[in-house]
């Protein structure tokens, strides 16, 4: 294959992982978040459409869907309304940062070092590797652990050791591994959530109306799913080229975006929507757990369900473990082991483990989490897509040079947070905001408003040129 500089263009700043690895499966992929070697590109864009359907086959997405009914107060048209809506911005956004992966051939926060530059990118790293290599990790297995204790009716810590080994198994190996894992479940996972699906829409009350403490619906609980939803599509963005990256450099852009944003689109408007579902019928209590949304099924399809969930979770979490310790090895802290990511990915996979054994009798120390991931990777993508707009043309000589510096990143990414959580954030009981304190119908309006006000104090600092210095010559690799 030919590339030209339009192609593929990176600087002599640029680390390239070492090691040999290409389509190799059971060999534990080397080096960290360098750029991809050329001869060792492979895979296709179709692939993705499994990667990012399989993770959210699993009862966190239910859950959120759940919420919309039995939390937020919405009756169904509105929940799935504010489902589709959330879950599309989510994913729309996936398939725009997953296209870039072939053509740069490094992970997502690798990209992220040109709009925020090298030490100030790693304000949204260290989110990514604290929320994907901790908190949903702890979520994850929280949920896969209870599920597989109601099917085996195992000690719930045997069973959270048992989903932990798994998954860490399964990221220690890395990229390829990962990719052939979440295919090869893809189809049990699909059945068996398809036939529960069946059960679910036969039982429902699609008249229900609900009663909640704190809102009613309307407006108010409309915002409440549309931030959950997208938050939730939008969680994986920050890994979104981590699984592109060794696509060779002429894959199609639209292809690569459309089977990403797709995969992620599909599968969790599908779940959501049964979880809102689930949420009407009598006696599912989906809130409770993964034990009270599969008892109005008959026992093989409960049971087939539970292990699903089961299986679901590691699916999650093995992106959540590989893609946070890839954030954590781009924070500059310098690794000279040829397995630094393997050594990371089992490190994210002790604590996480640690942190959902603590939570593991109480599921609800989980659910303001869920709620709470658009708090800050709305005013991240805003700075990203706003500098992408406003510098447009190829700029890989700043992903690794320790010179590139652009505070305007971190600047508005922060500015857009305290213009937001403060006064928008809506995480009853326990934090409510000054606005929806005085206004409850608003909801919470904070990932629409962070959004905003990030996108437009980067566009203010990027023409008064506090955003990083211009594009050097690039040259190719020989």
């Amino acid at each position: 294959m030919t590339t030209t500089q339009d192609d593929e263009a990176i600087s002599a700043t640029t680390e390239i992982r070492e090691g040999e690895y290409g389509d190799k499966i059971a060999v534990v992929e080397p080096g960290g978040a360098e750029f991809i070697p050329l001869n060792e590109r492979h895979g296709k864009p179709t692939q993705l459409f499994w990667t990012w359907m399989s993770p959210n086959f699993e009862f966190a997405t239910v859950f959120v869907g759940v919420l919309a009914i039995a939390g937020f107060g919405e009756t169904l048209p509105q929940a799935i309304a504010a489902i589709v809506l959330g879950t599309v911005l989510g994913s729309v956004t996936m398939g725009a940062l997953s296209a870039r992966g072939p053509q740069y051939g490094v992970p997502q926060m690798i990209l992220s070092r040109i709009s925020f530059g090298y030490w100030g990118n790693t304000l949204p790293a260290g989110l990514n590797a604290i929320t994907a290599g901790v908190g949903w990790f702890a979520v994850n297995s929280v949920s896969g652990a209870l599920a597989l204790d109601t099917l085996l009716h195992l000690n719930k810590y045997a069973c959270l050791v048992i989903i932990v080994v798994a998954q860490i198994v399964i990221a220690l190996y890395g990229h390829n591994m990962v990719h052939l894992f979440l295919k090869f479940v893809f189809p049990l996972l699909v059945i068996a959530f398809g036939l529960g699906a069946i059960w679910t829409f036969s039982k429902a009350h699609y008249g229900h109306i609900p009663q909640v403490a704190f809102t009613q619906g309307g407006f108010g609980g409309f915002t409440l799913t549309l931030g959950a939803t997208f938050g939730y599509a939008a969680g994986w963005n920050p890994y979104a080229s981590d699984y592109t990256r060794y696509m060779e450099t002429g894959t199609s852009k639209r292809a690569t975006a459309w089977w990403s944003g797709f995969g992620v689109a599909l599968s969790c408007i599908a779940l959501e929507v049964l979880g809102a579902l689930s949420a009407t019928v009598s006696g599912a209590g989906g809130l409770d757990g993964p034990s009270a949304f599969v008892h109005p099924y008959p026992t093989v399809v409960r049971d087939l369900v539970l292990l699903s969930i089961a299986v679901g979770a590691v699916a999650a979490n093995v992106l959540n473990i590989y893609s946070g310790s890839m954030s954590f090895v781009t924070l500059g802290i310098k690794m000279r082991l040829s397995l630094r990511r393997a050594i990371a990915a089992v490190g994210f996979g002790i604590v996480g483990f640690i942190v959902a054994a603590v939570g593991l009798n109480n599921i609800s120390k989980y659910e303001n989490f869920l709620l709470i991931i658009a708090y800050w990777i709305g005013p991240w993508l805003a700075v990203y897509f706003t500098d992408q707009l406003l510098r447009r043309g190829n700029h890989a000589d700043m992903l690794f040079d320790v010179n590139h510096v652009n505070w305007a990143g971190p600047i508005a990414m922060l500015v857009g947070m305290a213009a937001s959580i403060p006064f928008f954030a809506n995480q009853y009981p326990k934090f409510i905001a000054t606005i929806p304190t005085h206004h409850p119908a608003v909801g919470d309006l904070t990932f629409e408003i962070g959004f905003v006000v990030s996108a437009v104090v980067y566009a203010v600092l990027y023409f008064a040129g506090l955003a990083g210095t211009k594009p050097k010559s690039v040259v190719l690799p020989s």
